[in-house]
């Protein structure tokens, strides 16, 4: 007698249940963490991100104090975001070409714009320079910016920015203020020259959070624009092909179907008067009768051939008497008992008799039928 050696099942369980036990521990340990932790992204300044250049602490914080903050990652979702009493931010301004820029700003109560770069000062904010590059870290505000004021020392630095008539705070080594408000048409449009006091690792520090909640929160509303290289809404030079057909091309073409229409119109087919054919054979009706028996008659169908003939017995009294062509065999047989003064059974028995079995029966059965509607018809 000879012993198997191989694992069955039971040995094969017992020996795996403990790394499946562990690998179900793991997997569901990694399903609580991502679902804790619930939807991310991930980028500078992005709301959703949790790292320390996101910022997703301020958008908390924003969220807390009742502003609606509306994340837009192109120029179309930030242009139809835009409202009465909403506040732009805008995190990488030099993306965004002059006029597109231009007409957000007009649409926004307040713009707060980080680390414009010379193309935003040069086509859309004239009066302001870079005066400087600076060191980020802590600085007093020394203006009268009421948002610096309350927040007071923050980290703030980078780009230092000087227009006249401007409000300038936290100003660097080189004099340039690194938070530079201006006065726009029915709000202010404040620069920063760092996106540090905004971020997660930094919000925490100093008057960080005071002074972002004071720039971002005037309003209920808050767009939070983060443009992107790749929105091909901000490339002027890709363009469709239907933004270089021009205009007169349109106007040719409408021009041209309606005349290929008008053609068509003139060109259609119309339906005249029903047009007789000659046929090429005519063939008599007592002929097609007589072929028709005679396939009858070579298949010893008279069973068939006695149906046929009442079937068609029965249409015509019923057309005969007034009757619905669905009536049935009581109401045909009673109305023609009645009409000729014959016994019911006997009427029953020529419309709804028995099957004729052979060619005399058929013939008199051919013979009863036509005198029955013969009796109709006459009385």
């Amino acid at each position: 007698m000879s012993t198997s050696v191989s694992p069955d099942a039971r040995r094969i369980w017992r020996g795996s249940r403990i790394p499946l036990a562990l690998l179900a521990l793991v997997v569901a340990a990694a399903a609580l963490l991502l679902l804790g932790r619930g939807e991310q992204t991930h980028g500078a300044l992005e709301p959703g991100s949790y790292e320390p250049g996101g910022a997703h602490a301020l958008a908390k914080l924003l969220a807390g104090q009742g502003v609606d903050v509306r994340t837009a990652h192109t120029i179309d979702e930030a242009d139809d975001a835009l409202g009465e009493n909403t506040t732009l931010l805008v995190t990488q301004p030099d993306l965004v070409p002059a006029k597109r820029f231009d007409a957000l700003r007009q649409r926004a109560a307040d713009v707060v714009l980080v680390t414009p770069g010379a193309p935003t000062l040069k086509d859309s904010l004239p009066l302001v320079r870079p005066v400087g590059q600076n060191d980020v870290g802590t600085l007093s505000p020394q203006c009268t910016v009421a948002a610096a004021v309350a927040a007071g020392d923050a980290t703030l630095g980078g780009i230092g920015y000087a227009a006249p008539g401007a409000r300038s705070c936290y100003p660097g080594a080189d004099g340039g203020g690194t938070l530079l408000q201006l006065a726009d048409t029915g709000g202010t449009t404040t620069l920063l020259g760092t996106s540090a006091p905004l971020t997660n690792s930094r919000l925490a520090d100093d008057g960080n959070a005071a002074l972002s909640l004071r720039l971002l929160g005037p309003h209920p509303k808050l767009v939070w624009y983060l443009p992107s290289a790749t929105d091909p809404a901000l490339d002027d030079s890709r363009k469709s092909i239907f933004a270089l057909i021009p205009d007169g091309w349109y106007f040719g073409a409408a021009q041209a179907f309606i005349a290929v229409a008008l053609l068509a119109l003139w060109r259609a087919r119309r339906l005249g008067p029903v047009v007789t054919e000659p046929l090429p054979i005519v063939v008599r009706a007592a002929e097609t009768t007589e072929g028709r028996a005679r396939l009858y008659r070579r298949a010893k169908a008279a069973d068939h051939a006695g149906e046929t003939l009442r079937e068609a017995a029965r249409s015509r009294l019923r057309t005969t008497l007034g009757l619905p062509r669905d009536a049935d065999a009581a109401a045909l047989v009673t109305s023609v008992s009645e009409r000729v003064g014959r016994p019911a059974n006997d009427v029953g028995a020529v419309l709804y008799g028995s099957p004729v079995t052979g060619d005399p029966e058929l013939v008199r059965l051919a013979g009863e039928l036509d005198r029955v509607e013969r009796e109709v018809e006459r009385t």
